[in-house]
């Protein structure tokens, strides 16, 4: 049942990062309190639709971070 499928979801911030089992309503609660942040999912750039439209047994690691700002060095 999807409902209980876990996935292994990577959390990142400024103090490092947190590596946990979430359902997909827990996963999808995750970004919602992470507006912003860049969501990879099998090594691909998502939307959060994008995400909570997949079939989360075929999802795969789920990686959640802040974007990326370049500047002058």
């Amino acid at each position: 049942m999807e409902n209980d499928t876990r996935t292994t979801v990577q959390i990142a911030d400024a103090s490092g990062h947190a590596e946990m089992e979430l359902t997909k309503a827990e996963t999808m609660n995750v970004i919602a309190q992470n507006q912003g942040a860049w969501v990879f999912a099998g090594n691909r750039l998502v939307q959060p639709a994008e995400l909570e439209q997949a079939n989360w047994a075929d999802v795969g690691t789920v990686q959640v971070m802040p974007p990326l700002v370049g500047g002058q060095i």
